[in-house]
């Protein structure tokens, strides 16, 4: 497996692997995957990542949001991770969140967040070996398919990147 940059080329095997998530019901309240255009808005520039296997194929990816429009968060952003089913269980999600944090400590983001439904054990897990704590539960945050869900809201801290 080899970890490399996102380009927009890598936007429609990104897309299936998003697309497959939402179908799972536990991956994003999204509905419905965005085009190329709106996803490379709503990312940062910094720190896109794609998993390929031996065959150059995308089995997963990584990419941050910001969490706010104001400066004082510009040090804070949001992960998505995901990972083709085809793909799971084999250590790509954790590879693609290590290398992940390591570029937002190079971009000088000092906090990371997750938003993970409960019932995604997999993605909880994988945070917290990557130095994702628990900070909170998000009861009824929102509904999907008219069903209140709940989040677990897990933080990292950059221990590189100085907070006075």
């Amino acid at each position: 497996m080899k970890i490399s940059s996102l380009q927009p080329a890598h936007y429609a095997a990104l897309k299936k692997i998003y697309e497959l998530g939402i179908a799972t019901g536990n991956a994003t309240f999204e509905t419905s995957a965005p085009t190329w255009e709106s996803w490379d808005k709503a990312h940062l520039e910094k720190a896109r990542l794609v998993a390929m296997d031996e065959n150059e194929n995308v089995i997963g990816w990584a990419a941050l949001t910001a969490v706010s429009g104001r400066c004082v968060y510009a040090g804070v952003a949001e992960v998505s991770v995901y990972v083709h089913p085809d793909a799971t269980g084999k250590g790509v999600g954790k590879k693609l969140l290590g290398a992940l944090i390591r570029e937002s400590e190079k971009e000088n983001l000092w906090t990371l967040q997750a938003g993970i439904f409960p019932e995604n054990a997999a993605s909880l897990k994988i945070h917290e070996q990557c130095g994702f704590r628990k900070v909170g539960y998000r009861e009824k945050i929102g509904k999907m398919k008219n069903v209140w869900r709940d989040t677990v809201l897990l933080e990292r801290r950059s221990s590189l990147v100085g907070i006075d």
